[in-house]
């Protein structure tokens, strides 16, 4: 007996569907449609009725979200009110 080989797909290699990026990130599908209306969220393509995203994008964009580093100020003499 031979196995039937598993053939990926290689076109969508390195791409993420709507709905699974809505898994990923904890959204809902709606969320990233709004996002995609008011240009917030990362970049997208559409395949028909289907929307990908490029997952180095994707990738990129969460880095471009990330906080600055809050640094608290120096104990010291508080400064209010007079």
């Amino acid at each position: 007996m031979s196995a039937e080989p598993t053939v990926e797909p290689r076109l969508l290699r390195g791409w993420i569907s709507r709905y699974d990026l809505a898994q990923e990130l904890g959204l809902t599908v709606d969320t990233l449609g709004r996002w995609e209306r008011r240009r917030k969220g990362p970049a997208c393509v559409r395949a028909g009725r289907k929307i990908f995203y490029r997952m180095s994008v994707v990738q990129d964009w969460l880095q471009s979200q990330e906080m600055p580093r809050v640094t608290h100020a120096k104990p010291g003499k508080a400064r209010g009110r007079k």
